[in-house]
């Protein structure tokens, strides 16, 4: 999906060739008409209208719309369309017609890598350096800085299944990135309304307010751009979109947006998430980012619901199973992100290890959910929901009389106590 958050250097949607995919099309094609088994997989998942017609009955538009949604885009007109801005902005460049927008001498700085390619076919000459700890999800507790990058490191490698010591390294990288920030000139930080985004910013703003940077700190903080009916993420925007988004709504960063992020990032690191629910009221409250409020509400939406003691992913997963299911790992993680996620924050690894966790019950207990075949990668494990599941997501039982598990909401520890912080989603206040 276009905008769905990546983490430590997952997709991107990189350059189309618009000759390569035809030729895609009419390959994949042969393989539906011959009703090839993945092709139809792909046609179920990709494009459900046509996955009821007979092999003869499929047309090379059927095969397209499967390309296109599984390059992040709604239809193969919009994918098309895309590419021939591309390309159009690269001859631009080449003749020399696009003025450069910023210095060599400038830092973008962006939570992940999805606009980066962009970036350059935009024009734009500066540095690109990605920062992309995912504070919405594990432990984020009020530790020494070096502390807390080893928890994060830590984390990251156990609960997305990555490699210990490439994590490590990769942390340690973009850490020290953000310490040379002062090298530059001009420093410019890319960031989206999700909580996500939000988080990584805040901690960004205490950061960079601490080191007292003599170089211009410019920030683009948006939640929509004109012509796109659903904005998800910069990571769906075309390179002609970032130069409006760079010349439109780029602002400068100042005392008060460091004061913000200093006051934000402590409340995020706090054991008790009631500082953080004070700056999650209103706009107003998060001034001057505006869109920060909606995001940490959204944050805090991850604690135990007062009701049931489910998050709200978690709450929304069980109503996906209950409506759909069983479903795979993947079809739940597309219908949460398409059909359910009110801010879509979430990267698919980060889901699994949403899932994994809600499976941590006591031993002799039915879990939230069944899982059929664990030695699946995950996107192709199916789940369905237990009547224990249905009866939590009713809110007739209580999550937490069934889970043994641990995880955390920035530095709030959940574990099933009954003194565990938790969330009134309609009044949306901690209790």
């Amino acid at each position: 999906m276009a905008g769905t958050k990546t983490v430590n250097g997952n997709i991107s949607r990189g350059v189309l060739d618009v000759d390569a995919l035809k030729t895609q099309s009419r390959n994949l094609l042969k393989s539906l008409r011959a009703d090839d088994a993945d092709a139809r997989e792909r046609l179920k998942e990709h494009h459900p209208k046509a996955a009821n017609r007979k092999a003869a009955e499929i047309k090379v538009s059927d095969a397209q719309q499967i390309l296109a949604r599984e390059n992040g885009f709604i239809s193969w007109p919009e994918m098309k369309t895309h590419i021939d801005q591309m390309v159009l902005t690269e001859q631009q460049i080449a003749t020399g017609w696009m003025t450069v927008p910023d210095t060599p001498g400038t830092l973008h700085i962006r939570c992940g890598s999805d606009i980066r390619n962009t970036l350059e076919l935009a024009g734009f000459k500066g540095h690109f350096q990605e920062f992309s700890d995912p504070f919405c999800q594990g432990p984020v507790p009020d530790v020494p800085l070096p502390v807390l990058m080893q928890l994060r490191a830590d984390f990251i490698a156990s609960a997305y299944g990555l490699d210990p010591e490439q994590t490590q390294n990769r942390q340690h990288a973009e850490y020290s990135a953000l310490m040379a920030a002062g090298d530059y000139r001009h420093i410019v930080l890319w960031f989206e309304h999700d909580s996500y985004d939000q988080l990584i910013l805040a901690f960004l703003l205490d950061f960079f307010g601490a080191l007292r940077l003599a170089a211009k700190v410019e920030l683009i903080c948006i939640n929509s751009v004109p012509d796109v009916d659903k904005f998800t993420g910069l990571g769906q925007l075309t390179p002609d979109q970032l130069r409006w988004a760079w010349e439109n709504t780029r602002a400068p960063i100042g005392d008060s947006h460091y004061d913000l992020g200093r006051k934000v990032w402590k409340a995020v690191r706090a054991a008790n998430p009631a500082d953080l629910a004070t700056f999650a009221k209103s706009a107003s409250a998060t001034r001057p980012i505006g869109l920060m409020a909606k995001a940490l509400q959204r944050h805090l939406a991850e604690l135990p619901a007062s009701h049931n003691d489910l998050s709200l992913t978690q709450q929304l997963v069980l109503e996906i199973l209950a409506e759909a299911g069983p479903l795979s790992a993947g079809r739940v993680f597309g219908r949460l992100m398409r059909d359910k996620e009110p801010l879509p924050f979430l990267g698919d690894i980060m889901l699994w290890h949403i899932l994994a966790d809600m499976a941590t019950v006591a031993d002799g207990t039915e879990p939230p959910f069944s899982i059929d075949d664990t030695t699946l990668p995950w996107p192709d494990r199916t789940l369905t929901l237990t009547e224990t599941g249905t009866r939590i997501m009713r809110g007739t039982k209580r999550f937490f009389e069934t889970y043994t598990g641990t995880r955390w909401v920035g530095g709030v520890k959940i574990t099933a106590d009954p003194d565990c912080p938790h969330w009134d989603i309609a009044r949306k206040v901690v209790v």
